[in-house]
């Protein structure tokens, strides 16, 4: 039995997390931390048995106690600011969460579990591919031996995230572990992010703003798989260790945004009652949701590709994304419309202005 604290719980990765981990490993006890910013939501964890605790992970103190009252064995660090147009507009607040708030997290884990006679323990640090850089396009994929060439504030922050972690085990002797994780999408995703952003702009009939020309490569990986992922790090991972987590799915964001127009005027056509639901889109007035694109200046430093050589993690951990991309794209836009209570309920009218203010459109 594990007692697990998962920071960032309440966010769109981390909360999917939570359901997968309860539902996979019924006798572990989670305590999920958040301090709740815009991001994150308590209405993502509605049904699990998690507790909750509304902190900040930069409050040691705060730390250092859940971690010896609730026996905690297992930090399992969601928590971030994780969006590259805000990190642009406003770095601070990157540096703030991803750099101290990732120390603060070390420097309790340390304090608690080395302290006297260690304690068997594992920190699993959750980062992204993009340190990495851009890669051009023949380039091959990021590995775990890729070299660290971080291009906006925010995967810069993350960075010196991965670099605190890996330092806390080579210099204290902290049993970390770490994963690299390629571009999620799925249920209870913030709608700053592409897909879901883009879909409820169709949804009202908004125009779907599309950076220079679209051709920004991804890999795409459904958030249930990448929980799966770290999943497999957590009980087959070796210690001070990185692995790579990708989705099978190097897709231009262009495609991806003409699939979501496509399958939304699908949905529509099958589907009377959306018409009712939501009359402003092009959907229901008879207009293909493609009409709704627009081109809007590239934002600075967007990186043109990213792609996940996760041989690592399939041959040491077993790991493959369960889901394709068409499959897990299908389910995802599913969620959406079938839970619109959710998206309305996160979009607050702060939202939509910085929605207007950073994409050029209202």
């Amino acid at each position: 039995m594990s007692h697990l604290l998962v920071t960032g719980g309440a966010g769109f990765i981390g909360a999917n997390f939570v359901h997968y981990w309860e539902t996979q490993h019924p006798g572990d006890t989670i305590t999920v931390l958040d301090v709740l910013t815009y991001a994150g939501n308590r209405a993502n964890l509605a049904g699990a048995r998690a507790a909750f605790i509304q902190g900040d992970i930069r409050d040691t103190a705060l730390v250092e106690g859940l971690l010896g009252d609730r026996n905690i064995d297992t930090i399992v660090h969601f928590a971030a600011e994780s969006h590259v147009d805000r990190s642009i507009h406003g770095p601070a607040a990157f540096i703030d969460t991803n750099v101290l708030g990732t120390l603060s997290l070390l420097t309790a884990a340390r304090s608690v579990w080395l302290s006297g006679e260690a304690k068997p323990h594992r920190f699993h640090h959750v980062s992204t591919d993009e340190v990495y850089g851009s890669l051009g396009p023949d380039d091959p994929a990021f590995s775990e031996t890729t070299a660290y060439a971080p291009n906006s504030p925010y995967s810069a922050s993350k960075a010196a995230s991965d670099h605190l972690v890996r330092a806390w085990h080579h210099t204290y002797g902290l049993a970390v572990t770490t994963s690299n994780c390629s571009n999620n999408y799925g249920p209870f995703q913030f709608p700053e992010k592409l897909i879901p952003l883009f879909l409820i702009n169709a949804l009202h009939g908004r125009p779907l703003p599309i950076y220079g020309d679209g051709m920004q490569i991804r890999d795409w990986l459904h958030v249930e798989d990448h929980c799966r992922g770290i999943e497999a790090v957590l009980h087959k991972g070796r210690v001070g260790e990185t692995y790579c987590i990708g989705g099978g799915a190097e897709l231009p964001n262009i495609t991806v945004i003409d699939t979501l127009c496509a399958a939304v005027d699908a949905a529509f056509a099958a589907d009377r009652t959306l018409a009712t639901r939501f009359p402003e889109a092009a959907a229901a007035q008879g207009r293909p949701t493609a009409s709704l694109k627009i081109t809007v200046t590239d934002r600075p430093g967007h990186d043109r590709r990213y792609a996940i050589d996760e041989t690592r993690a399939r041959d040491e951990l077993g790991y493959a994304p369960a889901r394709d991309f068409t499959t897990g794209f299908a389910a995802t836009l599913a969620w959406y419309l079938g839970n619109e209570s959710w998206w309305r309920g996160v979009l607050d009218g702060s939202y939509r202005d910085w929605v207007a203010t950073n994409y050029n459109v209202r």
